[in-house]
């Protein structure tokens, strides 16, 4: 049984998403923002048979069985709060709150519901990502040692736009640096101890971040974000047999190469995908759902939390702190 999807605000992201919902298939009911105009125009674009001027009227609709909440972080808790009040499960772009203790109650308020409550995490559900797991487990790299990525973008200065709002949750590392953080986590499993230097804009987000950490089992990550240079967007995976070297731009749907360690290329990885790739979390969620599950095995909520408690430590050290917490 296919199942619909509600689209909460929608800004950039959510054009992005929508469209490869569409390319999959999958049936999105309705869209809600608080300008019902925009609504009614995103509605129109790709064919959604409501639209609503409120979130509470979105989340409402009986018609919608999962709300994908594509609104700035700093609301991410509220709106996803809504939604499992309302009884629908939840997809929740990335980062998933502002904080751990706000990624808590979304866990919390989701299994007391008995509902889905998912990271939109969108990188660790593309089809290289998965082959690069499957490498991984089967032994091709040996003991993995270390893993190296960055996500730098020249984005913009402007004091007032979202990304160097920190009212609204602003800052490269929310933005970007989730990205290689969360795909060390993925590859090394949890960060045991961090080490982490920045440095901030006018407004007091963080412009750029440097991380440094150690896993449990003792293997370790160096990772970057900027959002105000641009680099090469390039990610490695470090074994004693072997490295994964991936591709510009190793977050999308992006090819790889297994090296062996007198450089042998040993398996060549090329994506081919319809669309952006965003489809693949969708049809993940909806495959959880449908198995009667509340949980991913691929970013279980309890990592998502504690992923948010690791961004939270890195932020106190960087010196940023968000309104709510002063």
């Amino acid at each position: 049984m296919s199942l619909s999807w509600g689209i909460l605000a929608p800004g950039g992201i959510a054009h992005a998403f929508t469209s490869d919902l569409r390319t999959a298939g999958l049936d999105v009911a309705a869209v809600g923002s608080r300008d019902a105009d925009r609504a009614a125009r995103f509605a129109h674009q790709y064919g959604i048979p409501r639209s609503y001027g409120t979130y509470e009227d979105l989340v409402a609709d009986p018609g919608v069985d999962i709300v994908y909440i594509a609104s700035p972080h700093s609301h991410h808790h509220e709106h996803a709060m809504l939604a499992l009040g309302a009884g629908k499960h939840v997809l929740i772009e990335k980062a998933l709150t502002l904080d751990a203790g706000e990624a808590a109650a979304i866990r919390d308020l989701a299994a007391a519901r008995g509902l889905l409550a998912m990271e939109a995490m969108w990188t660790r559900y593309l089809p290289h990502m998965v082959r690069i797991r499957e490498l991984i487990a089967q032994g091709a790299l040996g003991d993995v040692h270390a893993v190296i990525a960055d996500h730098t973008q020249r984005l913009s200065d402007d004091p007032a736009h979202r990304l160097n709002a920190l009212e609204l949750g602003g800052g490269a590392l929310l933005d970007l640096g989730i990205y290689p953080v969360s795909f060390a986590w993925d590859i090394l499993g949890p960060m045991t101890d961090i080490r982490a230097t920045g440095r901030l804009g006018q407004t007091g987000a963080d412009t750029e971040v440097a991380i440094a950490a150690t896993h449990a089992g003792g293997a370790v990550s160096s990772l970057v974000c900027s959002s105000r240079a641009a680099g090469p967007n390039i990610a490695h995976v470090l074994g004693s047999a072997a490295s994964l070297a991936i591709d510009r731009v190793w977050y999308v749907a992006s090819s790889f190469r297994l090296i062996a360690a007198d450089q042998t290329v040993l398996e060549e990885y090329r994506s081919r995908i319809d669309g952006r790739g965003m489809q693949y979390q969708a049809l993940h969620a909806e495959r959880l759902i449908q198995e009667g599950r509340t949980d991913s095995d691929l970013l279980p909520i309890d990592e998502s939390v504690a992923i948010m408690a690791a961004l939270d430590d890195i932020r106190a050290q960087v010196g940023v702190s968000y309104p709510k917490e002063r």
